[in-house]
């Protein structure tokens, strides 16, 4: 007859320790959870200016005494993100203001058949019929108009909600990143501790292999879709595509994410055709796609895939994945823990079974 097993009061108080740790850890990420993407941005922005931030600390040393060169870097970051974004408000009202011109001249004179329309090799005459029902007419246009003024309406009602609570967390991610900035030294030296205690040796390589994903990731996508966005500007306003600055900044946010430049080509070209401009709506979403094509299948591979040795396909999957969970902050969390899982893995299969003894 075996006698039961008496926990010993030190296996009881670990356990106790282990409980408590777990419930005070959800309850934090509960509490914090509505400023968790303001924390991550503010690690992303963190990792992507640090080289910089290092070798102005190595140019200027007495800059890293006290808050100076802490609060100037948050500033400076906090000025790059609202100049752009302030001039394309702006520049977007007073496009905005000829779209409603626009819209309020159709409403009163309709949109005539464009010629090309006749001149489809296919369905020319259905097409023809459809834009005259819906769109010839002055009441055919205020019909159509509006069946999504409704719809207009909750957009920008939800825009504005979303507005708002995007500048709280823009503040609280500069407010986060001017912490994280200023204690870096003690914060990558408990990460590091951190990190050796929960996965040993490995710890080191995942901390790099998340360093160089995210910095692969923001010169493979914030860059090169920026990038895109002024070649399609300029290529906007030669063709003479409608309101082509608004157009542009559109484009260069889309690019940022895999295939969703199309989508503005696509408006593009519908632009350029109720003008009866065939050949320059042809012309857009070529050049569109062919800088698309160039950038996807050959720059955007070299600069992500290269810095994280992750196959495009992983970088395709995280990318698209983390944009649909994450939103926006899923471009670089998505690459990220590919990057990481794809590493661990090729650890565990090339690590040498060891040999059991004959």
């Amino acid at each position: 007859m075996t006698e039961p097993c008496i926990e010993t009061p030190g296996a009881y108080h670990r356990r106790a320790r282990i409980i408590l740790s777990l419930g005070l850890l959800a309850l934090g990420v509960w509490i914090i959870h509505g400023f968790i993407s303001a924390l991550v941005w503010a690690a992303v922005l963190a990792i992507a200016f640090s080289p910089l931030y290092s070798r102005v600390e190595r140019r200027w040393p007495y800059l890293r005494r006290g808050m100076i060169l802490p609060a100037l870097f948050t500033l400076g970051i906090g000025l790059v993100v609202l100049v752009p974004v302030a001039l394309g408000l702006f520049r977007a009202i007073a496009e905005i203001k000829d779209l409603v011109g626009w819209f309020n001249t159709v409403q009163t004179t309709g949109i005539p058949v464009p010629n090309w329309v006749h001149s489809l090799p296919f369905g020319a005459e259905a097409a023809t019929n459809w834009w005259q029902q819906h769109l010839s007419t002055p009441e055919a246009t205020q019909a159509e108009i509006a069946r999504y003024n409704h719809q207009l309406i909750h957009h920008t009602q939800n825009f504005g909600k979303m507005l708002l609570h995007g500048s709280v967390i823009f503040l609280f991610t500069l407010l986060t990143l001017f912490f994280i900035l200023r204690d870096q030294d003690i914060l990558v030296a408990q990460l590091r501790s951190a990190s050796g205690r929960l996965f040993g040796p490995s710890g080191e390589r995942i901390g790099r292999q998340v360093v160089q994903s995210v910095r692969g990731t923001i010169d493979g996508l914030v860059l090169v879709g920026l990038g895109e966005g002024a070649i399609m500007t300029v290529v906007y306003v030669v063709l003479g595509v409608p309101h082509p600055i608004l157009l542009g900044m559109a484009t260069a946010v889309a690019a940022m994410i895999p295939f969703g430049a199309a989508v503005m080509f696509a408006i593009a070209g519908f632009a350029l055709l109720t003008q009866d401009a065939l050949g320059q709506a042809i012309a857009v979403v070529a050049i569109g796609l062919a800088v698309v094509g160039v950038a996807d299948h050959f720059i955007r591979p070299a600069l992500i895939g290269g810095a994280t040795r992750l196959p495009f396909l992983w970088v395709l999957v995280g990318i698209l994945g983390g944009v649909e969970t994450l939103g926006l902050l899923g471009l670089f969390v998505g690459p990220a823990t590919m990057a990481v899982l794809v590493m661990m893995w090729r650890e565990y299969v090339e690590r040498e079974t060891p040999k059991t003894p004959a």
